[in-house]
């Protein structure tokens, strides 16, 4: 008995002891197992897996920054990742409070996976919160993909994030691994990353964002498109989503009870600013820097010998555009171009003007104009080189009516309109809009601080300040009297008869007799040149460009920078030619400059995303003109707004509304005192007005006019430069005058040593009248 009782313990003993070993056996075996999957999963067996190098620099697309000279970014170029990465210490930490708090409340307690989480993710079936870590996810979003509905793909998707998220804690700080987290995740609405989000959704940097904001963005790692306030199909999740952050914030002592329950209370509060090419701030700028890069990209290629890619590569462009003078200079062409455009709308109703907005043009020409301009369109191109179809069927769309999005002026601002409308009278709407350019330059060192190629980017987006040229009327005529005073020594004292004149047929490469008029038709005495050009007389102009020739002011106009066409013949005096607006400040920037041409500059340096300098700019400078020369030059300008047509830049101005909104654009009260050099410009039958302005420090021009010549208003009163051009000038110097932070000089020009040409009238002792006694018939040419 006895026996048999020890012969079972023993069985039992041995049977306890097989147990424990099978134990043993597939508890190593497990683990085995689990290794070996984890190091096949290592060396790719189970897929794809990236090496050191990938791990260190992923694969992801950057955009292109375009930064301000004051360090704001200005816009980007992308394709499809507006991405621009920012490193931890850019973070809130309000950000990094929320993440953590919500998707891995002991990020900083495991080494990529979580074994409580993932423990409990088994035993209740991922019913009590999924086991992901904030590492894992990385892995998943740089690496690993999408989950699929396939079970077996998705275990082996798992194991590949558990391995590369192992991989990620051992290369990476965890500071690294949460600034990766918000750099790589979408939030939709392009916003690709946590800064191209922040600045979409609540226009800031991620590093002054708020509790609630951060809130707001943290909870949209849930679902992007889901939980997304805009468009908000979702409003109540939205919020919802965000007070669940919060929630979780306080949960884990990130903020205590009162302030969760006081933000939950709160609204989102968006200030929605969307970031694409044709928004934002300095949309032509933009425009013509992508065609800058362009050429650069084709002559600076990588170390490996492969291109950059502008839209891809996560390049850093840093411009010399001024972020607050650009904006005022945008705030002052929607602050004065509505209330010309409603000027001149009133102007062109069907009964004052049946063939409006043209004028001077019969039925047939406009025919003619409109079909050109139809052939010009982009529809065409498109329809006829990209479809394929016949000019026919292109020309018969023109006459269809179709939906589409019009542009207009709404209370003063820029806006849209839904309107069904056939694309031919489309076409002629747009053309009923009058245009602007506007460049402002530092003269000393040729930056770039402002550039404004129209009023609205999205639906005109031809650039007129280096895009378009247009004739400059009398702002070329300062070019000619320099030429005067740099040939002749002339001072702004010496006087020119004030007759009629003519230079006759075969001189100067005239080939018929030339005999320009003055706009007010009044002659008789003398004038002083500094008065001359303070009123734009024209007979004198024309007399000085006949002592000098029309080469010489050429010559010197090539060496001021000009590039376009001038043709050799007197007439250009008055302003023929067709120049830019970016050549016209480059002009003028020499004068304030002491004679010394600089090359405008509008990009300093462009970087790699790792910040090595790919290009730094080397200025482009040339002696043209001595200083004394150009000092009694701007000496000369200083007139045209003491006493000439930019004198209303002095006074106070009538302040006067009408009662349908049309100000009297005369109007304006700008009352500056400090000296301002300058010239205005006005093109026959008004088809341009212009206005050229100088401080020591700082050189603008304006263009106003329509896209055809045809379009204008009909009388001097609106249609001069003084009217449409000089205003834009006033109001953007009266805001950065304001902004004291910019420092535009208030000073006088300075005055060369050794100054001998007499700047000041009032101490001439005698008239010095210059030896001219032609006096002859003018013509009609009217230029002011």
């Amino acid at each position: 008995m006895a026996k048999t009782k020890a012969k079972k313990e023993t069985k039992g003993t041995q049977d306890f002891s097989k147990y424990i070993r099978w134990f043993w056996i597939l508890f190593s075996v497990g683990i085995l197992a689990v290794a070996l999957i984890f190091s096949a999963a290592s060396w790719g067996w189970l897929g794809a897996m990236p090496d050191h190098t990938q791990l260190e620099n992923p694969k992801t697309h950057l955009a292109t920054e375009i930064i301000s000279a004051d360090g704001v970014t200005l816009g980007k170029y992308y394709f499809n990742d507006n991405r621009t990465p920012v490193a931890f210490e850019d973070l809130s930490p309000h950000l990094v409070d929320a993440l953590i708090a919500t998707e891995d409340a002991r990020f900083h307690e495991h080494s990529g996976i979580d074994a409580r989480g993932t423990l409990r993710a088994f035993a209740f079936l991922g019913k009590r919160g999924g086991a992901s870590t904030i590492s894992q996810q990385l892995a998943r979003q740089l690496f690993v993909g999408v989950r699929t509905n396939n079970i077996f793909e998705t275990i082996t998707q798992k194991i590949k994030e558990w391995v590369i998220a192992i991989k990620l804690e051992r290369q990476y700080t965890k500071e690294e691994i949460i600034a990766q987290y918000f750099n790589v995740y979408d939030f939709g609405n392009n916003g690709d990353g946590i800064r191209s989000a922040s600045r979409i959704y609540f226009n800031k940097e991620p590093k002054n964002l708020d509790i609630k904001e951060a809130a707001m963005l943290v909870g949209m790692f849930k679902n992007s498109s889901f939980y997304n306030p805009i468009p908000s199909r979702n409003p109540v999740g939205v919020k919802n989503r965000r007070n669940v952050v919060l929630l979780q914030m306080e949960k884990y002592g990130y903020i205590n009870e009162q302030v969760k329950d006081s933000l939950q209370k709160t609204e989102l509060d968006l200030d929605f600013t969307p970031e694409s090419h044709r928004e934002g701030l300095a949309t032509y700028f933009r425009g013509y820097l992508a065609g800058f890069m362009k050429d650069w990209i084709k002559n600076n290629p990588k170390p490996d010998g492969t291109n950059w890619n502008l839209y891809n590569d996560g390049l850093k462009i840093y411009t010399t555009i001024d972020s607050r003078m650009q904006k005022y200079a945008e705030d002052a062409v929607q602050q004065h171009m509505p209330k010309l455009q409603a000027e001149f709308f009133h102007q062109n109703t069907p009964d004052r003007n049946p063939t409006a907005p043209f004028l001077d043009l019969t039925n047939g020409a406009i025919d003619t104009l409109m079909q050109r301009s139809m052939k010009q369109s982009e529809r065409w191109r498109h329809m006829k080189y990209d479809l394929k179809k016949p000019d026919k069927e292109i020309e018969d769309s023109f006459y269809k009516p179709v939906q589409m999005t019009v542009f207009e002026w709404k209370d003063g601002k820029p806006s849209e309109r839904d309107t069904i409308m056939k694309p031919i009278d489309s076409m002629r709407y747009y053309k009923s809009f009058l245009r602007t350019g506007m460049m402002s330059m530092n003269p000393q060192t040729g930056h770039v601080k402002a550039w404004v190629g129209g009023m609205n980017y999205r639906h005109f987006q031809y650039d007129m300040v280096k895009q378009g040229k247009r004739q400059i009327g009398s702002t070329f005529k300062p070019l000619v009297y320099a030429t005067a005073v740099d040939q002749l020594h002339l001072s702004p004292c010496d006087e020119l008869p004030d007759t009629p004149f003519c230079i006759e047929a075969n001189k100067h490469g005239n080939p018929e007799e030339w005999c320009p008029k003055n706009s007010n038709l009044n002659y008789g005495g003398t004038r002083t040149l500094k008065n001359a050009l303070a009123n734009s007389v024209n007979t004198i102009t024309a007399r000085l460009i006949d002592k000098v020739g029309p080469q010489t002011v050429i010559d010197l106009a090539r060496k001021l920078g000009i590039e376009s066409d001038i043709p050799p013949v007197p007439s250009i005096a008055l302003g023929t030619p067709d120049l830019s607006v970016y050549e016209m400040v480059g002009a003028y920037a020499t004068f304030a400059n002491k004679g010394v041409y600089t090359k405008p500059v509008m990009v300093t340096t462009i970087e790699d995303k790792n910040g090595t300098i790919l290009y730094q700019f080397s200025p482009e400078t040339n002696d043209v003109l001595s200083a004394e020369t150009s000092y009694v030059t701007v000496k000369l300008m200083e007139g045209v707004t003491q006493s000439g047509s930019g004198v209303r830049l002095r006074t106070k101005g009538a302040d006067a509304y009408r009662a349908d909104y049309r100000e009297v654009v005369t109007g304006y009260p700008y009352e500056f005192t400090n000296p301002i050099a300058g010239k205005t410009g006005t093109t026959q039958n008004q088809s341009d007005g212009w206005f050229m302005g100088m401080v020591p420090n700082l050189v603008t021009g304006v263009w106003v006019g329509g896209e055809e010549r045809a379009v204008h208003f009909k009388s001097i009163t609106y249609g001069q430069g003084a009217a449409m051009a000089l205003p834009i000038w006033g109001l953007y110097m009266k805001s950065c005058y304001a902004d004291e932070s910019l420092n535009i000089s208030k000073e006088d020009f300075e005055e060369p040593a050794n100054l001998s040409i007499l700047v000041d009238c009032s101490k001439a002792n005698e008239k010095t009248v210059i030896d001219d006694d032609k006096d002859e018939i003018p013509d009609d040419l009217d230029f002011n």
